[in-house]
Formats: C-alpha cells, sequence, structure tokens
C-alpha cells in the first residue's frame, strides 16, 4: 500500500484549477506533518495554507516551475494550483533543520496522494518578495512551497536510458517522463 502511494506521488505541474481542495483538508496535511519525526524534537515548522483563488494567483507569481523544461513558464490559467501549503521555519524556535522541511513535505505529499490531490515541492521561490506579499513575520522564514491540486497530467517513471540522462521531459501528447536509476545501481 505504502509503494502504491509512493508511486502516485509524483511532482505534478498541471492541474485542474477550478477543482478546490477544501481548507479542512489542508490543516488534515499539516496535522499529518505535525506528527512527523524533528530533530532534536525541536518542532521549528510552521505552515501558511491557502485555497483562496487571489492568494493562490500571487503565490503563482513568486514560484518557478520545472527548470528541465526551459521553454515552459509554468501552468496556464486554468492548469495552475488550487491550493498552496508553505512550508515556514521559525527561526525564534530553531534554524538550520532542512531534513525536517523534506520529512514534513513528503508526509504532505504522501497524505495527498492518498486522496488523489498531486502536488510539486517547489523550492525556487522568491522568499522575501513572498514573505512580504503574505506580510509573514521576519521570524518566519520561506523553505519550500507545496503547489497542490488535482492532476491534469499524467506522470509515468522509467528507468534511466544508457546515456544516464536523468532530466524529465514530455513527450508531444504531454506525458511527463520521468527517469529514474535502477535498484542495482543504488545498491552499495
Amino acid at each position: 500500500m505504502l509503494k502504491d502511494l509512493v508511486l502516485a506521488n509524483r511532482s505534478y505541474r498541471r492541474f485542474y484549477q477550478d477543482k478546490q481542495i477544501s481548507k479542512e483538508t489542508l490543516i488534515g496535511f499539516v496535522d499529518l506533518a505535525r506528527l512527523t519525526p524533528s530533530s532534536r524534537n525541536i518542532q521549528a515548522l510552521k505552515f501558511f495554507v491557502t485555497n483562496d483563488i487571489n492568494i493562490n494567483a500571487k503565490i503563482f507569481q513568486h514560484v518557478a516551475w520545472a527548470s528541465y523544461l526551459k521553454d515552459w513558464p509554468g501552468p496556464k490559467e486554468g492548469e495552475r494550483p488550487s491550493a498552496y501549503i508553505i512550508i515556514m521555519e521559525d527561526s525564534k524556535i530553531g534554524e538550520g533543520y532542512q531534513r525536517d522541511q523534506g520529512i514534513a513535505a513528503q508526509t504532505i505529499m504522501l497524505g495527498a496522494a492518498e486522496q488523489e490531490i498531486g502536488g510539486c515541492m517547489i523550492a525556487s521561490v522568491k522568499r522575501k518578495e513572498l514573505a512580504k506579499l503574505l506580510d509573514l513575520p521576519d521570524h518566519l522564514n520561506i523553505e519550500l512551497v507545496l503547489a497542490l491540486g488535482y492532476p491534469k497530467e499524467e506522470v509515468v517513471i522509467e528507468d534511466i536510458h544508457e546515456e544516464g540522462d536523468i532530466k524529465y521531459w514530455r513527450d508531444e501528447n504531454g506525458i511527463h517522463h520521468v527517469p529514474k536509476r535502477g535498484l542495482n545501481e543504488l545498491i552499495v
């Protein structure tokens, strides 16, 4: 069952923008993250959740999408996320706990996959501008933006070809291909 969730949890970048995710669902994802392990149990993460179309449009302007797809500026109107969760680190509690962010983000994404919601973890963020836009206090540092929505694209995993290129790509039908290293290459 976990492997099915892991396989369903892809980086989706096109969504049914008009298909809303409830605020309660988003808060439920944060509750999952709240229960995860934390370095030294410091629990320095805070979360900003939104399913508001106007706030979402503003957040969209402050993130970058799919660095390997050079000619694609990101999802067009109608295919943008219907929700975001912004993961922040509270410097009043502690700083430098990047592992916590990853654990929380992956847990949220697995919780989303369980509900057939897709998402993309975005680290390419105009952090200062976004913090100002959202009127966040200075002690909350934006670490990751999770874009969420009901997927409008197909993402497939494939083995890395002989040339070893790890770059994801889209075919002529818009199917997003993600090369993965073989298990035998990972075991030392």
